[in-house]
């Protein structure tokens, strides 16, 4: 895999058996390394209305995934099958208690393509919220087989 990556992250929220609303899909340019038996995806984010960005680092390994954000909102969440994630999201509005439990982590890598996906459900001030799941791909920047329909 190439440090320049284009890096395609979707989302959804299950409340029930309603969506809480349609996928937030984002594709952007972000960078990749390996270090120490783990790979790192890091990536810029804009919120509209506010100055300034967030950074996300995105940390991998076959069973496990943390992802930090740094900036207009910071947090730092961790998917791992194995335990239940307390943490705090920091917005612009004020700070919600977050609880994370991965049910399903996977991370499938080859020369050039990653895909992770993670299945969980989401805890809001310790009141079940939503089932949710993300999907991320990254490929090379120059890969031809890039498609905004992956």
């Amino acid at each position: 895999m190439t440090k320049d990556v284009l890096v395609s992250v979707t989302g959804l929220q299950l409340m029930g058996d309603e969506q809480c609303s349609g996928p937030i899909e984002m594709v952007t340019v972000g960078e990749y390394f390996f270090r120490d038996g783990k790979h790192f995806i890091r990536y810029s984010e804009a919120y509209e209305g506010f100055s300034g960005n967030t950074v996300n680092l995105i940390k991998f390994s076959k069973d496990s995934v943390e992802v930090r954000k740094k900036g207009v909102t910071n947090v730092h969440m961790v998917f791992n099958p194995q335990k239940k994630n307390i943490t705090f999201y920091q917005t612009p509005f004020g700070s919600i208690q977050m609880g994370i439990t991965a049910t399903n982590v996977q991370c499938e890598e080859t020369d050039e393509k990653i895909d992770i996906h993670v299945d969980y459900s989401l805890e809001l001030n310790e009141e079940p919220f939503a089932d949710c799941y993300i999907q991320m791909n990254v490929q090379p920047k120059s890969s031809p087989d890039f498609s905004l329909t992956n």
